[in-house]
């Protein structure tokens, strides 16, 4: 079976929401955090969570990004355990009688969202029309290679190395051209 997992790419999570998740921790989408609350009057940091967050359940903090990963029954069983408890203790639930069930729906619906390759990213999109909140999610597939920084080089081979210039960037910098 298959999961969701927090990933940080960079310290952004960090910057965007009041509470960023822990990379590595299980994950749902987290719509049910926002349910007593008026999305239109969401602002700032709220506002993110809301729009484009997924929710870890260990820290109950926000990422922007998931991974698509293996997961035993054991862990299925605790992500669901974890998640109730947190509905006791912080969204309200009576008990763990009542969180239980609604836990392992929201763990299903996490499962149901990873149906893809392994190692796949997910994000969501979420907005509030017509007094209904809708979800859309998109898995992405990270790219093999790294990104490019500013500065970074680039072997080129066969033809683009015609389309090459060479560039010194020591002459520019004392004006003197190319």
């Amino acid at each position: 079976m298959k999961l969701l997992r927090t990933i940080r790419l960079d310290d952004s999570d960090t910057f965007l929401f009041e509470t960023a998740a822990v990379s590595g921790e299980w994950a749902v989408s987290g719509a049910f955090a926002f349910v007593h609350l008026d999305p239109a009057t969401l602002e700032g940091k709220a506002r993110a969570a809301f729009r484009t967050g997924f929710l870890g359940i260990e820290s109950l903090g926000w990422s922007t990004l998931v991974r698509i990963v293996e997961a035993s029954p054991e862990d299925r069983a605790a992500a669901v355990a974890t998640l109730a408890s947190q509905l006791v203790a912080r969204f309200g639930a009576p008990d763990l009688g009542v969180a239980l069930p609604a836990a392992e729906e929201e763990i299903a619906f996490a499962a149901s969202l990873a149906d893809h390759p392994t190692g796949m990213l997910a994000a969501v999109s979420r907005s509030h029309e017509a007094g209904s909140v809708h979800e859309v999610f998109r898995a992405l597939r990270p790219s093999a290679e790294p990104p490019l920084r500013v500065f970074d080089v680039r072997q080129m081979t066969g033809e683009e190395d015609e389309l090459a210039e060479h560039i010194d960037l020591v002459a520019m910098s004392k004006g003197e051209g190319r």
